[in-house]
């Protein structure tokens, strides 16, 4: 069986769930089950090496000082 999380953006979609539920082709595991939210820093970490990200951090400072100058 799959399992799937999916977010309702109309609130008809709950009736129709709960209707399928009752005809036993669905079932519904938790109501209003918020997502765990991870820290972008941690979903990014690791992906660039920190020579690389050293210089994104001097390139970065640059292009601000450049745009404080106009």
């Amino acid at each position: 069986m799959d399992t799937m999380l999916i977010q309702l953006t109309n609130q008809k979609a709950a009736g129709l769930l709960r209707e399928l539920e009752e005809l036993h082709i669905i079932k519904v595991l938790k109501e209003n089950a918020t997502p765990v939210k991870h820290k972008l820093s941690g979903k990014y970490k690791g992906i660039i090496s920190k020579e690389d990200g050293l210089k994104l951090n001097e390139h970065i400072k640059q292009m601000r000082s450049e745009w404080n100058s106009i």
